[in-house]
């Protein structure tokens, strides 16, 4: 292998040396609070969707509609998982995090 590419390859595995690290950065607590605000806020909105599909699944079931039906069925599982991923959020973000500071 010629000088130059080894020296190439050398400059691509550096290490930056770079690293999460608390309070490196001023009002890190107040964007934590408003994330959690916000992650609050979708939260409760989930449970909204939730009880909105869930009654115009019933009352397309129940008119006859099927098409409400469907779309109540759809509403109902969507906001389901956007609850499940809401209340996941921070774990799976973790999780992925430190699978991320496995990689060399």
């Amino acid at each position: 292998m010629p000088v130059h590419h080894v020296l190439d390859v050398i400059q691509l595995a550096y290490d930056p040396g770079v690293k999460p690290t608390e309070g490196g950065l001023p009002g890190l607590s107040v964007l934590k609070k408003v994330v959690g605000g916000i992650n609050l806020f979708a939260i409760i909105a989930s449970v909204g969707a939730l009880a909105v599909s869930a009654a115009v699944w019933a009352w397309g079931h129940h008119s006859g509609g099927h098409q409400a039906e469907a779309t109540g069925k759809k509403g109902v599982l969507v906001s389901a998982g956007a609850a499940l991923l809401l209340g996941a959020a921070n774990g799976i973000v973790t999780f992925f995090s430190a699978l991320g500071t496995q990689v060399h």
